[in-house]
């Protein structure tokens, strides 16, 4: 009897429950064992064998409708260690497991990949993209699962705290998730209707001076007082802070995989306290307040899109490795199940899972920038418009041009 292992890793994301449910249905269905990790690869990694439990159908067969995952999920890095890997694959020898579906974002990819050349074929190994970044090597029309339904949450989220500003005259700076790319941050902020996303993307340069984000947030504000408006909404995209230096933030922690933690570095705190001291020292009297929007989305339960696609991903993903292949992302595009092989993965200069990065030259992006109030080319462009914000700013002409025009070089 073959034996299927599933396990979770990374984050969670709205649908991870109906892939488990799908994948464990298919396989019994062909009279495959089926055996479900709790959290991730971090018992594995440490050769214990007894975080397991044997999945049938009369216990998955409703939990597509659940957030969260039933096996849990944890961020353990199995390739950190040669000893780590080995006791990996000895577990997965010892428990019989003849195919390995892992669902997980960018590092668990990346373990699946070099578990997969770690097994020697021993294994067939297969991954799931999950993650609500969106981040991982897809056609750029194919979501990865979770980030349908992490938009929509997010999108109410959003609208409601809007309400609140308009009502209290306030402005939210709100961070979003999204490591390394803004697509979680501009999906929300763009649906939503946010007064401006700034987003990493945006920054071709390793490292952004923290003043710029400061003058960006203050230019828009400014561009909104002088419109007679006192409140707005920012939409900050997480990958922000991993682009600042890490001494604007103090000492940092990271994770299993070598990543800085963003969610501990406070960025929109710290742009909250440079923004509104810059603009009271000039008498501007602002309320700003920082949010951070993330975990609130990571567990929902999915929507009727992802729990389709979901559904599919974990049959697929069963079928590809009972027909006996291995060693590939499994994905439906098109309606198609179209595997992308581990290799073609991989970014060859780095060594690790390549990045989907919004492009901020497609029509997509252009139209939701041209929906954001910000500083703009334009508005340094005619006298009557310089002195309006250069006024509402309480700086003199000179001052504003001096402050803000470089704003509008870097989108020219």
């Amino acid at each position: 009897m073959k034996t299927l292992g599933i396990l979770v890793g990374g984050g969670p994301a709205p649908g991870i429950n109906g892939v488990i449910a799908a994948a464990t249905m298919e396989a019994r269905n062909h009279g495959v064992r089926v055996l479900g990790f709790y959290d991730g690869f971090k018992w594995l990694a440490r050769g214990d064998v007894s975080h397991v439990i044997e999945l049938e159908i009369d216990e998955v067969s409703r939990i597509h409708f659940e957030g969260g995952s039933i096996l849990r999920t944890a961020r353990e890095n199995p390739t950190k260690s040669p000893d780590a890997l080995r006791n990996v694959v000895e577990a997965l020898n010892k428990l019989e497991v003849s195919c390995l579906l892992t669902i997980g974002g960018d590092d668990t990819a990346f373990a699946a990949c070099r578990l997969s050349e770690a097994v020697q074929g021993r294994v067939a190994v297969a991954h799931v993209p999950k993650t609500i970044d969106n981040d991982l090597p897809l056609p750029q029309e194919v979501a990865t699962f979770g980030f349908t339904t992490a938009c929509n949450l997010g999108k109410e989220i959003v609208q409601n705290l809007m309400e609140d500003a308009v009502t209290a005259n306030r402005w939210f700076f709100v961070t979003v998730m999204g490591r390394r790319a803004g697509h979680l941050a501009l999906g929300i902020g763009g649906s939503a209707g946010a007064t401006l996303t700034v987003i990493g993307e945006e920054f071709p340069e390793p490292r952004i001076p923290l003043q710029t984000l400061v003058d960006i947030l203050e230019g828009a504000i400014i561009k909104r007082r002088a419109s007679g408006k006192g409140y707005g909404l920012a939409i900050l995209s997480e990958g922000l802070a991993d682009k600042l230096d890490p001494a604007d933030f103090g000492s940092v922690e990271r994770d299993g995989y070598g990543n800085v933690r963003l969610s501990e570095l406070v960025l929109g705190r710290v742009l909250k306290e440079r923004v509104t001291e810059s603009l009271r020292a000039r008498g501007v009297d602002v309320t700003i307040v920082a949010k951070d929007l993330g975990y609130e989305l990571r567990c929902a339960p999915p929507g009727a899109l992802d729990i389709l696609y979901c559904r599919g991903l974990g049959y697929w993903a069963t079928r590809f490795l009972l027909d006996g292949h291995t060693e590939a992302m499994v994905t439906i595009q098109g309606g198609k199940m179209v595997p992308i092989p581990f290799q073609q993965m991989l970014d060859h200069r780095t060594g690790k899972i390549r990045v989907r990065y919004v492009d901020i030259n497609s029509e997509s992006y252009r139209t939701l920038r041209a929906y954001m109030i910000r500083l703009e080319p334009q508005d340094f462009e005619t006298p009557g418009q310089i002195e309006t914000l250069a006024h509402g700013g309480r700086l003199d002409q000179a001052e504003f041009v001096s402050r803000f025009s470089y704003l509008g070089d870097r989108r020219s």
